[in-house]
C-alpha cells in the first residue's frame, strides 16, 4: 500500500518530534534535572515507520528501551515522557516505579518489557499465541537490538513463534553496537535476518534510515501473518549516533571517526532530504513544524518540573495488595 503525502508528513513529524525530545533529555540530564536517559538517536525512520505500518491501538506491540519514536507514533505524549524521565507521580507508564524508557499503554497495547533484554519477544509470542487461538484480526510486534539476538529468550520466542505459524513480527534494530560489543562479535552470519533460515520464518533486511522503505516491508508481512501467513524477523540496519545510554562513554571502544560517518546516515537527514525532492513538504514547512514541536517540548519541560514526587510510601502501592483476605 502507498503512503500518501499527508502519511508521509506525519512520519516526519513524528521522527522530528522524537529527535527533539531525544535530544532535550540529554541537555536535562546534563544539567543535572533527570538522573539517566538511554537513546535511540538514529533509530527513528525504522520505529516510526514500522509502526505507521499497524493498525495502532489494535494491534500489539512489546517494544524496548530505544523506542521511544515507536512510541511517540503511537500517541505518547512528550508530558508522559517528561514526567517519567523526571519520576514523576503522574506519569503514565509506572507511576514513577519504573525505569525511564521502560514503555507501557493499555490504550496503546503496548506492553512494558523487563530490564534484561530479550525478554519482551517471549511476551509477543506469548499474545501472538493468544491471538491465533482467539482468531483475532490482530499481530505483534516486538523490537530489539541485535545484540539481543544472542539471547535465549529470544531463540524461544522465535522457534515458538515459527513452530505454530503465530501473527508476530521480529524488528531487529541493527545499530551496530551491543552496548560496547560490535555486531561482528555478537554474530558469525552477515546480517540478524540470516539466523531466520535456520529458525524457520522468513527473514529480511531493510534500510532502517528509510522510514518509507521499512513501512512497505512491515506493512507486507503484517499483512502476511493477518492471513496465516506466521512470523518474520525484520532485521534495519542504521547506526547508533549516541553512547550506549548517559552513563556510557563510548570513546572506549569506538573512534570519533566512526561516529563522525556513522551521522551520515542519520535517518532524518535521509527522509528530510526524500520528503524535499518527492515535494511532500518545502524548507518552510519544516521549519514551522520545528517551531511548533519547540513549544511542545518546552512547555512538557515546564510541566513536567512543576509536578509532584510520589510520596514514599507510595512505592509498595500497588505493587502489593493492601490487605490480603481469607474468609
Amino acid at each position: 500500500m502507498s503512503l500518501t503525502k499527508k502519511q508521509k508528513k506525519e512520519i516526519f513529524y513524528t521522527m522530528l518530534l522524537s529527535r527533539r525530545l531525544d535530544e532535550r533529555a540529554w541537555i536535562l540530564h546534563r544539567q543535572g534535572k533527570i538522573a539517566f536517559h538511554i537513546s535511540g538517536i538514529g533509530q527513528e525512520a525504522a520505529q516510526v515507520g514500522a509502526a505507521f505500518a499497524l493498525r495502532r491501538g489494535h494491534d500489539w506491540v512489546t517494544p524496548y528501551y530505544r523506542d521511544l519514536a515507536l512510541m511517540v507514533a503511537l500517541d505518547y505524549a512528550p508530558l508522559d515522557f517528561m514526567l517519567a524521565l523526571m519520576g514523576k507521580r503522574d506519569e503514565s507508564t509506572s507511576g514513577a516505579r519504573q525505569m525511564p524508557s521502560h514503555f507501557s499503554s493499555r490504550a496503546m497495547n503496548a506492553v512494558s518489557h523487563s530490564a534484561p533484554v530479550a525478554t519482551q519477544t517471549s511476551h509477543a509470542s506469548g499474545i501472538a499465541l493468544a491471538i491465533k487461538m482467539k482468531k483475532e484480526d490482530k499481530v505483534v510486534l516486538t523490537s530489539l537490538g541485535e545484540g539481543s539476538t544472542s539471547q535465549g529468550e529470544w531463540y524461544e520466542a522465535v522457534n515458538w513463534a515459527a513452530i505454530h505459524q503465530l501473527p508476530v513480527i521480529f524488528l531487529v534494530e541493527n545499530n551496530m553496537y551491543a552496548i560496547s560489543v560490535p555486531a561482528d562479535q555478537q554474530m558469525a552470519v552477515p546480517t540478524a535476518a540470516d539466523k531466520a533460515c535456520g529458525l524457520g520464518l522468513d527473514g529480511r533486511s531493510v534500510d532502517g534510515t528509510d522510514a518509507f522503505a521499512v513501512y512497505d516491508v512491515i506493512h507486507e508481512v503484517a499483512e502476511k501473518a493477518r492471513s496465516g501467513g506466521g512470523p518474520s524477523l525484520i532485521e534495519a540496519r542504521m547506526y547508533r549516533i549516541t553512547p550506549h545510554s548517559s552513563d556510557d562513554d563510548d570513546r572506549s571502544y569506538r573512534s570519533r571517526e566512526e561516529v563522525a560517518e556513522g551521522k551520515k546516515k542519520d535517518p532524518i537527514v535521509v527522509v528530510q532530504r526524500q520528503v524535499l525532492e518527492q515535494g511532500v513538504l518545502t524548507e518552510a514547512e519544516i521549519e514551522k513544524m520545528e517551531s511548533k514541536i519547540k513549544t511542545i517540548i518546552d512547555q512538557a519541560v515546564e510541566e513536567a518540573t512543576q509536578a509532584a514526587y510520589p510520596e514514599a510510601l507510595e512505592a509498595a502501592y500497588p505493587v502489593y495488595a493492601e490487605e490480603v483476605r481469607r474468609d
